[in-house]
């Protein structure tokens, strides 16, 4: 009798994270899409792959995962913070700066798309009326992760096409939770029509009134108590936080019976709209890898391979008439928003794919008997290999698209690069005290865009809540620079008067950003010379000025003119960045 381990699932979970180990730094170093790469994975060694051949080969049961069982439960937390994530990026300025995007362009594509297909699903498969509309809804979706992977490896999120892409990726993401909604009212559906409508109008009306209440809790509970334990600035109190309120809420949506994933995705929205927003995302970064390779690997496990054999033809038409029907819907909307035929269709081609929401959506839908689970094994196959050659599809897209920026007028191409730039550059202020507030009332003042990071949480919170862009964070660290595309910043501006940390950031800030201008505040005239030395741009010491400002007054005082003695300020002050420069230099 074989022994049985008291920590349940233990050889899956250190089979996966010995894949996750050699997978994650392989696919980089091959560029190839981590997402496709784990879903192929968990197709090979899954329960439809060579698990398969386990009862004839034993040793194949050590390398394989002959049950998604073992590792269903991680891949349950793999989706909550998927959905968590989701709910960072879906926060309510990126919604209302691209509204017309979201709510027009996404709106149009979701709704063409689930009635095209559904259609055809009903006529060219008699389906019932229910599995039209959940596979027709289902289907409209596309793959988030894949496509915001591709667009990140062509540098492409900032363009015009690039943010219409995105606006329509979060419409979608947002219509899960309806679509999840409306799954529970069929399921508690009887067979007459006008009896499933009216379940189905009081289910949605109810869950809506319980995700609003969810939300209001939720928005006096969390800011709160964020603020409350930020200022001791201690990680693991932090990620405590984090973890708390995306199971917090979870189960909240379960005990009013949503599903889990939609608390999660709450949490997430909550969370988008305070100062902590940003720092939540570091937290999280090294655990969102894994956790979501986990469950596209479990995805990749649920894909029964054998339909290939059984039905190619079938699947073959599915996975074509699906990117078509999306890649003409989607081109035709992008084309109405006035983006040129060729990036339109370009955008048509990226989102022509199904998404890794089908997954479980579907699942609750078969769990909910509301689809029969062949069509669904058939439908959740079609959705994996259309997400498998999205790539190639982005590829094609990418070379009509590029064909036609060639053909574009320069000067026309030059203005939009101005254009973007402008939008996208902002100066970054480390640190927000004194000297730092000072800056941005300058800067206000010329109408001039700049985002601030401070560690002090109650100082963050009042001024968040007055409208100015500060966020809690150290902006010593690089990671959270790059969260807010600091090489396109105008110029970095230190204000933190911690001699060290102020040191510690100017090397980071000149290891990964040498191009960016950095004006750094320090104590005195020694500290500025080693800040000057470590890679700052301008360097102004509080003592220095401060002695100047005083001579100013005193010689004004003693009757000297004011345009003489602003020269004698200015001369000694250009000589202490000569001096400076020369001491840097040596």
């Amino acid at each position: 009798m074989q022994e049985q381990h008291a920590f349940p699932f233990l050889r899956e979970i250190l089979l996966f994270l010995i894949l996750a180990g050699i997978l994650i730094p392989t696919l980089q170093r091959l560029r190839i899409n981590q997402v496709l790469g784990f879903l192929a994975v968990g197709t090979l060694l899954g329960p439809f792959g060579v698990a398969l051949s386990a009862g004839e080969f034993p040793w194949l049961g050590w390398i394989t995962f002959p049950s998604g069982e073992g590792v269903s439960m991680l891949a349950e937390i793999g989706v909550l913070f998927l959905m968590f994530m989701i709910g960072l990026e879906l926060s309510a300025a990126r919604l209302w700066a691209l509204r017309r995007w979201v709510f027009g362009a996404g709106s149009a594509q979701v709704l063409a798309s689930a009635l095209l297909l559904g259609a055809a699903i009903l006529l060219l498969l008699d389906a019932p009326f229910e599995t039209a509309v959940i596979l027709g809804l289902v289907l409209s979706l596309s793959s988030t992760a894949v496509v915001m992977q591709l667009m990140s490896e062509q540098h492409s999120t900032g363009t015009r096409l690039g943010q219409a892409v995105f606006a329509v990726l979060m419409l979608q993401d947002l219509a899960v939770v309806p679509i999840l909604i409306l799954i529970g009212a069929l399921a508690g559906g009887d067979s007459g029509g006008d009896g499933t409508l009216m379940l189905a109008v009081v289910t949605v009306a109810k869950a809506g009134g319980a995700i609003a209440l969810i939300y209001l809790v939720g928005g006096r509970v969390i800011h709160p108590l964020f603020k409350a334990f930020a200022r001791h600035r201690q990680p693991d109190v932090f990620m405590a936080l984090i973890l708390l309120s995306t199971f917090g809420i979870a189960a909240l949506s379960a005990a009013a019976g949503l599903s889990m994933a939609l608390g999660a995705l709450i949490a997430g929205l909550l969370l988008a709209e305070t100062e902590f927003k940003h720092e939540v995302e570091l937290m999280i970064e090294p655990f969102k890898g894994l956790l979501m390779g986990l469950f596209f690997m479990t995805v990749g496990m649920q894909m029964d391979t054998r339909q290939v054999v059984e039905a190619p033809l079938w699947l073959a038409g599915a996975v074509l008439g699906l990117v078509l029907v999306k890649a003409l819907v989607i081109a035709l909307i992008f084309r109405t928003g006035r983006l040129p035929w060729p990036k339109a269709i370009e955008g048509g081609l990226l989102l022509g794919q199904g998404g890794e929401f089908a997954f479980i959506v579907i699942g609750f839908a078969v769990s909910a008997k509301l689809l029969e689970p062949g069509l669904a094994a058939r439908a959740m196959l079609a959705v994996g290999l259309s997400m498998f050659i999205t790539p190639l599809l982005a590829r094609l897209g990418r070379a009509i698209g590029e064909r036609a920026q060639r053909s574009e007028h320069a000067q026309a191409a030059s203005a939009d690069e101005e254009t973007l730039a402008s939008a996208r550059g902002r100066i970054i202020i480390a640190g927000f005290g004194r000297v730092g507030q000072q800056l941005a009332r300058l800067l206000d003042a010329q109408r001039i865009a700049y985002i601030a990071f401070e560690n002090d949480a109650k100082l963050v919170s009042k001024l968040h809540a007055q409208g100015v862009p500060v966020y809690f964070g150290n902006a010593a660290r690089c990671e959270l620079l790059r969260r807010v595309h600091a090489e396109e910043a105008p110029a970095i501006v230190l204000t933190m008067d911690h001699p060290a940390s102020a040191l510690q950031a100017v090397q980071g800030i000149r290891r990964d950003f040498p191009q960016v201008p950095l004006f750094v505040r320090s104590r005195d005239e020694k500290h500025a010379r080693i800040l000057k030395q470590a890679g700052a741009t301008v360097v102004v010491p509080e003592t220095l000025e401060a002695s100047l400002q005083l001579s100013a007054f005193v010689l004004e005082a003693m009757g000297l003119d004011e345009r003489v003695v602003d020269d004698i300020v200015d001369r000694e002050r250009d000589a202490f960045a000569t001096q400076l420069l020369g001491k840097a230099d040596s």
